[in-house]
């Protein structure tokens, strides 16, 4: 059975290691909102988001052991939205460019009008322990 994570950029980062197709890691898992997405990748994106991957929870969750599958960088364009009084940029819906690659470091290459938000990442999980095989989370 796959699982679909969401990674965000900030997170990978500030604390997160590098990752690629086919490795190992081992994640602090929290179950994820699909509504927390839709605007960042779209509603049946969204509904894909089974887990988002933790650094800086309130709780020490147990890692969970994955090899991972695929990788797919996501972009999308900020804006304040029309009305808003709090200035603050949300991802703006309907803008999400998704671009498979093979390995996550955190930075991605600019995109034209958009800007990186974090990784769908596709994975399985494993029973051995991701710990000293080169590929930590």
């Amino acid at each position: 059975m796959t699982l679909t994570m969401w990674v965000d950029e900030w997170q990978m980062q500030c604390c997160g290691a590098n990752f690629a197709s086919g490795g190992l890691v081992s994640w602090s898992l929290e179950e994820a909102d699909p509504e927390d997405y839709v605007d960042v990748v779209g509603g049946e994106r969204a509904e894909g988001i089974d887990f988002h991957e933790e650094h800086h929870g309130q709780e020490e969750l147990a890692p969970t052991s994955l090899e991972v599958l695929s990788i797919t960088e996501v972009h999308c364009r900020y804006a304040v939205p029309p009305g808003a009084t709090d200035r603050v940029n949300h991802p703006v819906p309907g803008t999400a460019v998704l671009i498979p690659v093979d390995r996550a470091s955190g930075w991605a290459k600019a995109q034209p009008g958009v800007d990186f938000a974090g990784y769908l990442v596709t994975a399985r999980r494993v029973t051995a322990p991701a710990e000293g095989r080169g590929a930590g989370g």
